[in-house]
């Protein structure tokens, strides 16, 4: 066995206990599901995680306030992502199956940017609205999804993609803003 090998089996047993000590301050934590440092999270009582689930490293899960009863953050049974962005004050449901490429971010809710005088970050939320990707789905690198958006069953939507407005189930969806290019069988 080589030394990289080991360091790797060192890294797994790491993140597993990590994940073990870690699983109780959530809302729900599911079984065989697992957290890869690093990992940044904030809100985590009010994150429910299913069974199966994969948060890869460098992802963060962040329920900056509660403006509606939790879990804010609901990840199904089965949900791959690796380097995302989660934000939710309201609530982003992310079903079973759904598989999220590395540099995404998923929020459902905006800052202001109204006062000219005010820095943007110092700014109130002003758009909040839910976000659900129903279960199948599939985002690729770098995709951002804003506010009020609904990604449809088994759906894909392209790298580099800003999904501002619902998408069906079964389509293909690319661009800035998201645009449906072809339907799946």
């Amino acid at each position: 066995m080589s030394t990289l090998d080991l360091l790797l089996r060192a890294q797994r047993l790491r993140d597993l206990v990590f994940t073990r000590l870690a699983a109780p301050g959530f809302a729900a934590f599911g079984s065989r599901s697992r957290i890869l440092l690093p990992f940044r999270v904030g809100g985590a009582r009010h994150i429910s995680v299913g069974a199966g689930t994969l948060i890869g490293a460098g992802s963060w899960l962040l329920v900056p306030e509660q403006r509606s009863p939790g879990p804010n953050i609901i990840l199904g049974d089965r949900v791959r992502m690796n380097t995302t962005s989660i934000s939710a004050v309201s609530r982003v449901e992310i079903e079973s199956g759904v598989g999220i490429a590395r540099g995404c971010y998923i929020s459902d809710h905006s800052h202001g940017f109204a006062q000219s005088d005010v820095p943007v970050r110092d700014q109130p939320l002003d758009r909040v609205a839910p976000v659900l990707i129903k279960s199948g789905a599939w985002l690729g690198q770098n995709v951002v999804v804003l506010p009020g958006v609904t990604i449809g069953r088994g759906s894909v939507i392209g790298a580099n993609s800003v999904v501002r407005s619902d998408i069906p189930d079964r389509v293909v969806a690319a661009g800035t803003p998201a645009r449906v290019i072809r339907e799946l069988p």
